[in-house]
């Protein structure tokens, strides 16, 4: 097989704001798997707070494109000989794979592992910044997303009025992301209130390592994002926690994002599929697997001024996989 990778730039419509950083483009990997005259395609979007970057990424592609051999279907193989480094890289490439399996079988992937097409809805996110700054945005959206994902986190004492300030804007139900930004005392004072209004789950409230004793105290549900990268994150996060988020970015691709799916089950953890920012190639590899899932935050491409890989269809808030073999994404699936 014949890989190359680049680095593309995306371009944010709104500079996107969470308890952290700020963004207005984000740099991407992209590679391309050709093999027995068919081309797959993927993507992985670098975690910086994780020590990635798209230049370690491509690096870490083209430093091990010789693992992939002559058989794309021998994916058990190539895992085990890929360094477990460079998520994101790792997620390209199995990205990559799945969409040239895809187009060698003429199926696309999701009907290749043998899930239903279609996910649960995806939450349209509502970015860090003031309450009545929130709350108008989040009166934009109308009823075109069935959920909205509030970032919060500026440690202000503000986090509950942004909350209110949405709720008083929409009756969308909500969830809330602190990206490790509270104390345990903050989230012990601020859950009650979030659960009065409704709030679904609370997404990473406390720094990763901890939260045991809020998983017993909460009145809402905690997910856990920046805890949970692979497999054997899983059981330790049960211990902490009622759900997971699954990133295709921080597990490695699709096969091990099922692997933690399954085992989160096992483990009576309900399950929820997220994204970075992405192209439409990135959204359409978590999309073929979004069936397994209770929530779903796959907004990344629409933040985007323009997805230069259209092909994820938006239909009445769900972020629905072509049916084109493979990923099914670009001009005629960039066949």
């Amino acid at each position: 097989m014949e890989v190359t990778a680049r680095i593309a730039k995306l371009e944010l419509a709104e500079t996107f704001v969470i308890s952290r950083e700020s963004a207005d483009t984000v740099d991407v990997v992209q590679v391309e798997i050709r093999h027995d005259g068919k081309t797959g395609y993927g993507e992985g979007s670098p975690i910086e707070h994780y020590g990635e970057s798209a230049e370690s990424a491509v690096a870490y592609i083209e430093e091990h494109a010789d693992v992939l051999g002559d058989d794309p279907w021998a994916l058990d193989h190539i895992e085990e000989h890929l360094p477990r480094e460079q998520f994101a890289a790792r997620s390209a490439l199995d990205a990559a794979l799945h969409d040239l399996q895809g187009k060698l079988a003429g199926l696309p992937v999701w009907r290749l592992l043998g899930l239903h097409r279609e996910g649960p809805p995806t939450s349209w996110t509502i970015w860090l910044g003031d309450p009545d700054d929130m709350a108008r945005r989040a009166a934009k959206v109308g009823d075109r997303f069935l959920r909205l994902k509030l970032k919060l986190g500026a440690r202000d004492g503000l986090d509950v009025e942004r909350v209110k300030a949405v709720r008083a804007a929409t009756l969308a139900p909500l969830q809330v992301d602190v990206n490790e930004y509270w104390t345990l005392d903050e989230a012990l004072d601020a859950l009650p209130q979030l659960a009065a209004l409704g709030v679904e789950y609370c997404e990473q409230p406390l720094p990763a390592g901890s939260g045991a004793e809020l998983k017993t105290k909460s009145p809402v549900p905690i997910y856990l994002d920046e805890d949970c990268h692979t497999l054997e994150d899983v059981a330790s996060c049960a211990e902490r926690a009622h759900g997971i988020n699954i990133k295709l970015a921080k597990s490695g691709g699709i096969r091990e994002a099922v692997r933690m799916a399954h085992a989160a089950r096992a483990l009576g953890l309900g399950v929820m599929m997220g994204c970075m920012i992405e192209s439409g190639l990135g959204i359409a590899a978590a999309a073929q697997i979004a069936s397994l899932c209770d929530h779903v935050d796959l907004d990344g491409n629409l933040l985007l001024t323009q997805d230069p890989w259209p092909g994820v269809e938006f239909v009445d808030g769900v972020q629905l996989p072509s049916e084109e073999p493979g990923l099914g994404v670009g001009t005629a699936a960039r066949a």
